[in-house]
């Protein structure tokens, strides 16, 4: 049986963590938890890696997704750090994106819909990388698919799965901007029917309310979710978030 998992987020933007709410990046803040004393990402991933002994990270480069510039002397510290591993999205766009950063040693990239010129970057970042080195993030706001991708934009996001699935991807991140940083709460519907319909690992990221809607997401069988605001503010116990995934 697979272990469920809790993977904390931080946000990039202009070198420090922010906290995002709604995709509104623009009106991103510097990041202020009791938990650490700095909006410096590094600091912060050292904290919660020999703090709190989570040793995977999600980490979106909103310098390369939003100003195209993207963030390598600060991704290049955070590699640095022992023991991690980073899933990272990086707005990915074309090829050449992805030559840049398969010479970094990162776990997972993300290549997200948003970003992309077409469903032929995720082919030749297969054949480059490989399957287990990519993670694609299904991009939505309020549950509305977003994407650039040529040929995509008539599409449901079930016909997109199954297209994205037929090129060989097996590892999916269900990510509403909407939700993200609102605490919403629940299970959306369309998430229910994207996993009966996807056969493989699937993360969440953005809504996470409480503790129970952690439970509910392991309950129903999703691989794991990506959480920041109610793990930062406090909301849901830190201590009691890492039990959850041993």
């Amino acid at each position: 049986m697979r272990k469920f998992k809790v993977i904390p987020v931080l946000d990039i933007l202009n070198s420090e963590a922010v906290h995002a709410v709604k995709g509104e990046r623009t009106r991103y803040k510097p990041l202020k938890s009791k938990l650490f004393k700095s909006s410096n990402p590094v600091e912060i991933l050292k904290v919660l890696r020999h703090t709190y002994q989570f040793n995977e990270f999600y980490i979106a480069d909103l310098d390369a997704i939003t100003n195209k510039k993207p963030n390598f002397q600060l991704l290049t510290k955070i590699l640095k750090i022992s023991g991690i591993n980073i899933l990272i999205d990086p707005g990915i766009v074309d090829s050449k994106d992805i030559q840049q950063y398969s010479k970094y040693e990162i776990n997972k990239l993300i290549i997200g819909l948003e970003t992309i010129q077409s469903l032929g970057i995720i082919k030749k970042a297969l054949a480059l990388l490989g399957q287990k080195n990519l993670i694609i993030s299904i991009d939505m706001y309020k549950g509305k698919i977003l994407t650039k991708a040529k040929g995509l934009s008539n599409k449901t996001s079930l016909e997109i799965i199954k297209r994205i699935e037929s090129m060989g991807i097996k590892e999916l991140i269900l990510l509403d901007l909407f939700r993200v940083g609102q605490k919403i709460g629940g299970i959306p519907q369309q998430y229910l029917e994207i996993q009966d319909s996807f056969n493989g690992d699937i993360y969440v990221g953005g809504g996470i309310k409480d503790y129970k809607d952690i439970l509910s997401y392991k309950q129903q069988n999703f691989t794991g979710i990506l959480i920041a605001t109610a793990l930062y503010d406090g909301t849901i116990n830190i201590e009691k978030v890492r039990k959850i995934c041993i």
